[in-house]
């Protein structure tokens, strides 16, 4: 609820702060005294459009703060946390004029832009007067309402999860088709590329392997003259092989002699010997192998061509070769199987699509049956308010589809006549201030006083009407307060005796001007009040005591 007001140098306004509580609070005073300022003020925290003008005379600046106390599970904390703003004990919305055009917005003490701080205001408090779109000027809050009167926020869950489900699967199957518009243009091309590399089938490491024996393939020549200058060292007549042969016959003839002192030298010429003769079977067998064969080294030389115009191709190295023909080919099977994925997603769309036209109809008959419940509500309550002669309507109109969203197919408007034979019309632009307040209250009553943990507040609700009328007003009024906290400027002194608590605006001469200020009146104070509003300036024992009784009644 609205906890506090504080006002500074706000036209008439030096410096005010108000505190308010729950119930019914009532604000009177003369004309002129500033009771249209003080709602000005708040409207300029609430987030209304910045009027320069309203900064008092002589003043550099002007500033307005209201503080809330909420409910932990209020909604504006969820929309708060959005925008990264703190949670704390009190909410506070500032708003600062400068007399150089300039203004600012914050909330706690976080700036924020002024479109920001009327969604929050919006949230908060309810005004219904001469505030421009605001109450039921707006007509954005004509299906709010009635789907309060619905009480159907379970199946408005359900609506809106289906609208988001529906609204993804329409993205899906439209990036869908887009990729598939995409590879069908690059089809030609991708089934060449995937063509050629199933021809050259590319192996990783490939390269490396060719490149080795393409080496070798080109130099037979002078690997075979060192093989056969190899062979002929180890194994030519003055050879090692030789050589080692002759040594060991000299040792065997003396090892016999040795006494085992020539064991070691004779093992390891052995030993030697058999290593030359392995050495000599690989020498050979690498030159029976060493045969030239031109055309191979052709084979080698033309796949490596391949290998290395493919991996241009493709910008990448040769060794990936293998990983992209996968790839690529992967890609072109999804262009043959995209009709069965394409018709997968569409069928998808359309469940959505078919379950969120299901729970849209559901809503648009709760909504058909609570209009014509609250428009009959309504009306009973029409008459005691002095508008027996008015209608209201819940018009409920379809919107084409490429208006649907997440509150569903339809759009809602209250419409009102404010005389018989008149043709009904839009309720903001048929009924005039006076009439639109008492029309917002005839529907608060009917929808119960729930205001959604709102402020509700009236100005010239009681506007051309007195008597039993204006008793009406205010009993209505007082039902609404005790669910709801509500505030109303009044001229009635049947309202003004109805409230739980009064405040009284009122003007005061000072030697800089004239200033505005305002008080909370107990019991004595309210009598007095009262029977100024019955008399005018003037007040009489009769006054008095008709003013007592209207406190008592």
């Amino acid at each position: 609820m609205l906890h506090s007001l504080s006002v500074s140098n706000i036209v008439l306004i030096e410096r005010l702060t108000l505190n308010f509580e729950s119930g019914l609070t009532v604000l009177t005073g003369e004309t002129g005294a500033g009771k249209s300022i003080l709602l000005d003020a708040l409207g300029l925290a609430l987030g209304s459009r910045a009027d320069f003008r309203l900064i008092r005379e002589g003043s550099d600046s002007a500033q307005v703060a209201a503080s809330f106390t909420l409910d932990a599970d209020h909604s504006v904390w969820t929309r708060l946390a959005d925008s990264d703003i703190p949670r704390d004990d009190m909410l506070i919305l500032r708003r600062r004029l400068k007399a150089d055009g300039k203004s600012s917005a914050s909330i706690n003490d976080v700036p924020v832009s002024a479109a920001l701080l009327r969604e929050i205001g919006d949230m908060l408090v309810e005004i219904q007067g001469q505030f421009e779109g605001r109450g039921l000027l707006d007509v954005a809050t004509h299906i709010t309402l009635l789907d309060r009167a619905a009480a159907h926020e379970d199946v408005l869950e359900k609506l809106a999860t289906g609208w988001d489900s529906w609204l993804q699967a329409q993205r899906n199957l439209a990036q869908a088709k887009r990729d598939l518009e995409k590879a069908r243009a690059e089809e030609e091309w991708l089934r060449d590329a995937v063509e050629q590399l199933d021809l050259l089938a590319p192996a990783a490491g490939e390269e490396d392997t060719l490149s080795a024996e393409r080496e070798r393939l080109a130099n037979v020549g002078r690997i075979g003259e060192s093989l056969a200058a190899a062979d002929s060292a180890a194994f030519g007549d003055s050879g090692a092989q030789t050589m080692i042969g002759r040594a060991r016959a000299a040792l065997e003839k003396a090892a016999p002699l040795s006494g085992g002192l020539l064991d070691d030298a004779l093992a390891a010429l052995e030993r030697t010997d058999a290593e030359l003769a392995e050495a000599s079977a690989a020498i050979s067998s690498a030159g029976h192998a060493l045969e030239s064969d031109p055309a191979r080294l052709q084979t080698v030389d033309d796949r490596l061509h391949e290998l290395r115009q493919q991996a241009r191709k493709h910008d990448c190295s040769t060794d990936e070769l293998a990983a992209i023909h996968a790839r690529l080919a992967a890609s072109l099977a999804g262009i043959e199987d995209s009709a069965g994925a394409l018709a997968g997603l569409a069928d998808n769309e359309r469940q959505w699509r078919d379950y969120y036209r299901q729970v849209a109809d559901r809503v648009a008959a709760n909504r058909a049956r609570a209009a014509a419940s609250l428009d009959a509500t309504v009306g009973t309550e029409l008459p005691p308010l002095k508008l027996d002669g008015a209608t209201f309507t819940t018009r409920i109109t379809d919107l084409p589809p490429e208006q649907f969203g997440p509150l569903g197919t339809q759009q809602v408007r209250f419409e009102a006549s404010t005389n018989r034979g008149m043709k009904a019309g839009p309720i903001d632009k048929i009924a005039s201030g006076g009439e639109l307040a008492r029309f917002l209250l005839a529907l608060k009553v009917a929808l119960e006083g729930d205001a959604a943990g709102r402020t509700l507040i009236f100005d010239e609700v009681d506007s051309g009407v007195g008597g039993a009328v204006a008793a009406a007003v205010g009993d209505r009024l007082s039902r609404l307060g005790q669910s709801t906290q509500t505030l109303v400027v009044t001229h009635s002194p049947q309202v003004a005796a109805k409230g739980s608590y009064h405040m009284k605006i009122a003007k005061t001469a000072t030697d800089e001007g004239v200033i505005s200020g305002t008080e909370p009146l107990d019991r004595d104070a309210r009598t007095e009040e009262i029977a100024r509003m019955l008399a005018g300036e003037q007040i009489t024992a009769e006054a008095r005591a008709a003013a007592l009784a209207l406190l008592e009644g």
